[in-house]
């Protein structure tokens, strides 16, 4: 009789479960607002979108607004694209990689040109836009999740490379690569996973 009631609390919580949500979280303020905290809860979008926007800020304004004019735009289109043909979304352990490459780029200090490091931000921004466009188009009101993804992606990069580019202090710039190598850290610990799934 005592395992039956040991039973029965977990037994409910089960039958009273309500679907989940695989990608886009549900706040309860509406599509737009989801949108604008999904990069910020969702570290497979936040950390390559953080250490692009890392590698630009060390190089330098000029790259910065770059990589604010190119990511935001290269994920709106991928987002519309997986949205409007829903395409599948690219291997987690391919996203992990590319996480691990972008946060090892940043850690290695390197000054790569502005070309390479703008054709990066676009690639990650159309991969992990076509994956988030192809599960939001699912859901209502994807167009106005796509719209605040966009803003919130915005937002990081302008603030984060801004703030990165301006600073002169050995120490600090040292402290912004170390942040990349713990990004380029959690890519691989991602990719470990991926492949163990």
């Amino acid at each position: 009789m005592g395992a039956l009631r040991n039973l029965a609390l977990p037994a409910a919580g089960l039958l009273a479960a309500t679907p989940a949500h695989a990608h886009l979280m549900n706040s309860g303020f509406g599509p737009f607002y989801d949108g604008l905290a999904h990069p910020l809860m969702s570290p497979e979008d936040l950390l390559p979108a953080l250490a692009v926007t890392l590698l630009a800020g060390l190089s330098g304004a000029r790259y910065g607004r770059w990589v604010l004019a190119t990511l935001p735009a290269a994920w709106l289109l991928g987002m519309l694209a997986g949205w409007a043909l829903a395409l599948p979304t690219a291997p987690a352990s391919a996203m992990a990689v590319a996480t691990a490459v972008t946060g090892a780029l940043a850690a290695s200090g390197l000054r790569l040109p502005l070309p390479v490091v703008t054709g990066w931000a676009a690639l990650l921004g159309l991969l992990h836009g076509v994956g988030n466009g192809g599960e939001l188009a699912a859901t209502a009101g994807g167009l106005l999740a796509i719209i605040g993804i966009v803003c919130s992606l915005a937002a990081i990069v302008s603030l984060v490379a801004g703030q990165v580019a301006v600073l002169q202090a050995h120490w600090a710039r040292l402290a912004v690569r170390i942040s990349g190598s713990w990004i380029a850290a959690v890519g691989m610990l991602m990719f470990g996973w991926a492949m163990k799934s």
